[in-house]
């Protein structure tokens, strides 16, 4: 059974300011080989950088539900998103416990679903996606 890579990212300009999200889902296949599946990327209006972060990783979860994928690894470069993801930290913020709150009912889903951090130099297509949705809205 395949396994899927996902790094996501979400960024805003002004924070809060202008806002997108950014995804990138690889397939891990058996034979070790990573085949690209889904690059997607959006604005999604006027919002802080934490709350596109959340935003991002509820959309893919979203999209590898849909596909009935069942073995996740979310790759993200914000530390403070993945500590409070993984309840190490908690979540202050009403707005960003109530997305935290979806990602944590749809985790569930999954027989496998991590998140994991990573130096942004790790996380640059996910990035490069973002940039390019917010530099649509200007």
């Amino acid at each position: 059974m395949s396994s899927y890579i996902i790094h996501t990212d979400g960024g805003s300009r002004g924070n809060p300011g202008p806002a997108a999200i950014g995804v990138v889902i690889d397939e891990k296949m058996t034979n070790g080989d990573i085949v690209n599946i889904k690059k997607y990327n959006e604005p999604i209006g006027i919002n802080t950088n934490n709350q596109a972060e959340y935003m991002a990783i509820l959309w893919a979860l979203n999209y590898c539900k849909t596909k009935k994928f069942k073995d996740i690894e979310c790759y993200l470069d914000s530390e403070l998103v993945v500590k409070q993801l993984n309840k190490e930290y908690k979540i202050k913020d009403l707005g960003l416990s109530k997305i935290a709150a979806k990602i944590f009912i749809m985790k569930d889903f999954f027989d496998k679903c991590k998140f994991i951090h990573v130096r942004r130099e790790f996380n640059k297509e996910a990035d490069k996606l973002v940039n390019e949705a917010l530099d649509r809205e200007i």
